[in-house]
């Protein structure tokens, strides 16, 4: 049975997102402030956290560094209110999170995203084991991406794009194309891709800001030439 490891402190937010995924089967365990959260991340072997960021003791940025320093590549979910939800993304996605949502958030959108996530996880490699292009390497088997020789940490959704795009090289792709793959739902704007691309160049590119191998096609979406 999937676990999934919730860490937030409104506990009537936290036991609904509980009931809800318990619903769909999933084994759950909780906790309602982040010192407490990371200690069970770090010992709980679970497949997805989902992490609110305004946590006591640790707050959610502070928890997803340090399970990322420790090595830790679990997916995190990350809860963002609305007020903060631009800054909150990017603190985030800088530093390793692999999705967030803004509360509040309806069961059925939860629900769709834990599954993406979980999916994109979970998803079995069908390509060469070695995929390389200029200074950088991937490795589908071991999930590891160098560059120059040294180890890039790229989050689960990272993974997974550089995986459509070095399967679809020389093709252009839709935003929605993206879209399907990464999130496997239609409640995500498309525009919710750009970000992540954005971070993607900055870890595989030599110059982001003039991209050579994830090229942006104006009005329709992106083409990969590695």
């Amino acid at each position: 049975m999937d676990k999934i490891l919730i860490i937030e402190d409104d506990k009537t937010i936290l036991m609904g997102l509980k009931d809800d995924l318990e619903f769909e089967g999933y084994k759950v365990s909780t906790a309602t402030n982040g010192k407490e959260g990371l200690k069970k991340a770090l010992d709980g072997n679970f497949l997805l956290v989902i992490l609110d960021i305004l946590l006591p003791e640790l707050n959610g940025f502070e928890v997803c560094k340090k399970l990322r320093e420790a090595g830790i590549n679990t997916p995190i979910l990350m809860l963002t209110a609305a007020k903060t939800e631009e800054m909150d993304k990017v603190m985030g996605l800088e530093l390793g999170a692999d999705d967030y949502v803004i509360k509040p958030i309806g069961s059925r959108e939860m629900v769709a995203r834990v599954k993406a996530i979980l999916r994109r996880a979970n998803q079995k490699e069908d390509i060469q084991e070695i995929y390389e292009f200029g200074d950088v390497s991937v490795n589908f088997k071991s999930y590891e991406v160098l560059k120059a020789g040294k180890k890039l940490h790229l989050t689960a959704l990272e993974f997974s794009l550089l995986k459509f795009f070095i399967e679809h090289r020389g093709e252009v792709l839709t935003r929605d194309a993206m879209l399907d793959e990464a999130w496997d739902d239609a409640i995500v704007s498309p525009r919710t891709i750009d970000p992540h691309i954005v971070h993607l160049r900055r870890k595989l590119e030599n110059d982001p800001s003039n991209p050579e191998y994830i090229i942006s096609i104006r009005g329709v979406g992106y083409k990969f030439n590695g």
